[in-house]
């Protein structure tokens, strides 16, 4: 049974469209109008092996703030919507990831239990217009709608493209561990029986 989604949001400041497949290549195609956020969610899709189509637009000359929200919001939808009763996953997911002074550490639990937990180090060098507040905001929004406990934090680094890129990634690959099927579960992993 495919493991997909297709899920859209319209609102006065923002349109998103959102498909997603959890078994999937890398593939991206990412249309955000906001660059960072483009290269940031194409590396979630490559480290983790997720094929994500994000088309939105949103009110950029206001902010940045109600597109990034907005997106991550119909991302984390997407991603409890292909998971359905969460059936037989490894629930469980981990990664580090260096990108070179960075280093991310990221947990996620997809207890239906939403949390964030979200650690950076000061940093000198800015990214601009999309920094590391609005990644928070990204990913309190796609725990919130994922269903997910999120833990990320990151030790050191300097540059602030470096630590968010480092983040993403291991977003990506602890989310892809979670969500991948364990051959030996015949229920959800849960002592309460349901997530």
């Amino acid at each position: 049974m495919p493991r997909t989604s297709r899920i859209e949001r319209k609102t006065t400041e923002t349109q998103v469209k959102v498909e997603l497949n959890l078994d999937g290549q890398g593939k991206a195609d990412i249309n955000t109008g906001i660059a960072f956020l483009d290269h940031m969610l194409t590396l979630f899709c490559v480290h983790g092996r997720f094929d994500l189509d994000v088309q939105a637009k949103g009110d950029l000359e206001v902010d940045y703030h109600h597109t990034v929200e907005d997106v991550a919001l119909v991302l984390g939808e997407a991603v409890s919507t292909a998971l359905d009763d969460r059936f037989g996953i490894r629930r469980y997911g981990f990664a580090v990831t260096p990108m070179d002074d960075a280093l991310a550490e990221v947990a996620i639990d997809l207890s239906n239990r939403p949390f964030l937990v979200y650690h950076l180090p000061s940093v000198l060098e800015s990214v601009g217009r999309f920094d590391r507040g609005l990644a928070k905001e990204f990913f309190r929004a796609f725990a919130v709608k994922g269903g997910m406990n999120l833990h990320i934090n990151v030790k050191y680094g300097e540059n602030e493209h470096h630590v968010l890129e480092s983040v993403y990634k291991s977003v990506g690959r602890a989310l892809r561990q979670a969500v991948s099927i364990d051959a030996n579960r015949s229920s959800v992993r849960s002592s309460k029986g349901v997530l």
